[in-house]
Formats: structure tokens, C-alpha cells, sequence
């Protein structure tokens, strides 16, 4: 099976009421940790790759490691640009083979963003490849996306930016945030022990939005939740983290029920990874094989996937 594109999983994904996990990839051990899990619960997957990551793993080596990973899995899987910044980068992850590619203008004025989602849409659909845009724009800092306030999307402007552009996803902004550190302090409220906890998103946004675009896939970036027990692995084993939280699964989940067709996650495999890593250092000092700490992490990967396909996304059997 050669690579797919994501249209139609995101068919499937809105009249099932569920969504397509759609995870950053940086290194080998990731991708064979998250087509693990996906093989294991017969889940299609989206791969994606961020400008950062292609700049670190070499776009050749990532788009070959995910093509092993479709050979050796069978399963359905997407190669996804994430967060594309510009036509020439959108241009060359079309002509290296990507199945997909982002094109985020969000932080332009509004026509300049349609000008610039047009030239991406025309090319990227003469070559049979899909194309995601983004109105409003997430707050935090992930790989090299980095907005210091994030605005919600409105509603109102978009049935005006699909038909103009002809993108075929929507990247919106409803209360979810980038990176680990998502919320200020003074942005959350403490329940009864003391954690942090983040304010909801915004459904009715949501809800506007799949009213005026029926049928039409919607997607949510910077929503990791950020597992407690990986914070404080981390820090118990000299990292540290301050009061990171996330966006919690239930909310992901009922986003997930409705327009949501694509949930992306990033920071929660790091996460997982670097806590694996972290505690295995203190317990092995005298080890130097990167053999012997990377498997612990690609399982601790392959277990956070898990974990999200099943009871976040909900697209497990849907292969």
C-alpha cells in the first residue's frame, strides 16, 4: 500500500464520530513506536513532519523511515507537512512525496492568508495532494511555531475563506494552546489538590463553525494534555518542569465526536520520551548503548499512542 492522502479518513472520521491521531515525528524510534500502536489497534494514522523536524532528520530520511513503516504495517498512513510557513516549503514536501502539507498563514491579514492558501490549494491539488489552512492563531511555543497570544477563530469568516481558497481542512482555534507550557497560571483554576487546571475550550466556536461548514473536516493543534506523571517523572529525575498542563482528553474526546477529524500531538511523546529516558539514566548510570535507553522510550511512545487512539481519538478498528 503506498502512501494515502488524509481525505478519505476524514470521510470516515466525521460520520463515525471520531478522529485521525495526527503525530510529530522526529527520529526512528518515534515512528516505529507510534505504527506499533497503530498496527496493533488497526488505527490509520497521520505522520507529520514540522519544519523543524525536517531540518533535523533531513525530509529523505523521515519520508523513507514512514514508508518502511507503511510497508512493514499495512496500515493507512498520511504524510503531513505541519505547519507549513510558506508556498516554497509547501512546494517542496509536494514534489519530495508528501501525501499532504499544511499551509499555516493564520498570523497574516485575512486576504493575504486566502492569496497565500490559493497558490498552495492550486499547486498541491495539480499534484494530488491535500492541503489543511488555519484561521485564528494558538498561542505557546512548539518546534518553530511560536505566538505569543493566540486569537479565536470567528466564525463568521469561515465559509468565505474554504470556498475562496478550496482548502480541503481547517485548522481552527478554540482554547488549545502549543507546547508543554500551554496555560499561564492566572489563565487556570487549582481543584481540590492543587492542580492547575486549564479553561475549556471553546465548543460553541466549535459548534458555529461545523453549522456553516457541514460535512467539512476541522482540526485541533496544540492538543496534548500533557500527562502529570510524566512531569514529575521528569523532575524527579532533574528536569524542571514548572506547572505544565494540558488540554484534558475528555475535551479532546467530544471534539473528537463532532467536526474534528484531526487531533494533533506532539509534546506528549516527548514527554514520554524524555521521562523514560531521564529515569533510565538514574537507574542504569553505567550504560552507554543508545540501544539500551531509546527501546524503553520507543515503548513509552508506543503506549502514549495507544492510549490516545483508543480512548481520546477513538479511531481504534478503523484501519
Amino acid at each position: 500500500m503506498p502512501l494515502v492522502t488524509s481525505a478519505e479518513m476524514f470521510a470516515k472520521a466525521y460520520d463515525g464520530g471520531y478522529a485521525i491521531g495526527a503525530f510529530n515525528v522526529n527520529n526512528m524510534e518515534i515512528i516505529q513506536g507510534i505504527v506499533e500502536a497503530g498496527r496493533e489497534n488497526n488505527a490509520p494514522l497521520i505522520l507529520q513532519v514540522s519544519k523543524g523536524a525536517r531540518a533535523y532528520a533531513n525530509p529523505i530520511y523521515l519520508k523513507k523511515l514512514v514508508e518502511a513503516a507503511v510497508e512493514d504495517s499495512g496500515l493507512p498512513i498520511c504524510l503531513h507537512l505541519d505547519h507549513g510557513d510558506s508556498f516554497e516549503t509547501c512546494k517542496s514536501c509536494v514534489d519530495g512525496g508528501f501525501t499532504s502539507v499544511m499551509i499555516d498563514a493564520s498570523g497574516k491579514p485575512f486576504e493575504e492568508n486566502i492569496a497565500i492558501t490559493q497558490e498552495v490549494v492550486k499547486y498541491a491539488h495539480d499534484h494530488g495532494v491535500v492541503v489543511e489552512a488555519e484561521l485564528g492563531t494558538l498561542a505557546g511555543i512548539e518546534d518553530e511555531v511560536s505566538h505569543a497570544e493566540g486569537s479565536y477563530t470567528r466564525p463568521e469568516d469561515v465559509q468565505e475563506f474554504v470556498e475562496r481558497t478550496g482548502c480541503d481542512s481547517l485548522a481552527i482555534a478554540i482554547g488549545t494552546s502549543h507546547g508543554a507550557y500551554k496555560f499561564k497560571p492566572e489563565q487556570c483554576t487549582r481543584d481540590e489538590n492543587g492542580i492547575l487546571q486549564p479553561p475549556p475550550l471553546r465548543f460553541d466556536i466549535l459548534e458555529d463553525v461545523a453549522k456553516r461548514l457541514p460535512g467539512f473536516p476541522i482540526v485541533l493543534h496544540g492538543s496534548s494534555s500533557v500527562p502529570q506523571e510524566f512531569v514529575k517523572i521528569i523532575n524527579t529525575y532533574g528536569g524542571a518542569m514548572p506547572d505544565a498542563v494540558g488540554v484534558p482528553e475528555d475535551q479532546l474526546r467530544k471534539a473528537a465526536s463532532m467536526a474534528v477529524c484531526k487531533i494533533n500531538i506532539d509534546s506528549d511523546i516527548r514527554l514520554a520520551m524524555t521521562a523514560t529516558i531521564r529515569k533510565y539514566f538514574a537507574e542504569h548510570p553505567a550504560d552507554f548503548d543508545p540501544r539500551q535507553y531509546l527501546k524503553p522510550a520507543r515503548a513509552a511512545v508506543k503506549a502514549m499512542v495507544a492510549h490516545k487512539l483508543v480512548n481520546v481519538l477513538g479511531c481504534n478498528g478503523k484501519a
